[in-house]
């Protein structure tokens, strides 16, 4: 499962103190069992410093193979301990999907 491979990858990389990986492929418009769309809600000591687009492309390092070859969407949460504190443990939802594929919207 590219869940399991997800979270695999992040705890070996960043020893976060609190990690989810969420299967959102049911909000967009693509086939059942999909595992194409995650949220990554991810609380390490390894962002004290970093701005978030440094703490992306840190996440986005670790899980570069995935999203060249699986991942269609990858929606990042990335908190310091200190400010997971602050959001009380909490990180946004994501939006429903708004429309069909890509193919779609293209030839739309």
């Amino acid at each position: 499962m590219i869940q399991e491979k997800i979270e695999t990858k992040l705890h070996s990389a960043f020893d976060p103190s609190h990690l989810q990986v969420i299967d959102e492929s049911y909000m967009h418009s693509v086939p059942v069992g999909s595992e194409s769309h995650f949220k990554v809600i991810i609380v390490t000591k390894e962002f004290e410093g970093q701005r978030l687009i440094a703490r992306h492309r840190m996440v986005n390092q670790v899980l570069s193979e995935e999203l060249a070859n699986e991942i269609h969407a990858l929606a990042m949460h990335t908190y310091t301990e200190d400010e997971w504190r602050k959001e009380q443990g909490f990180a946004p939802d994501s939006p429903m999907c708004m429309g069909g594929s890509k193919k779609q919207q293209m030839s739309g």
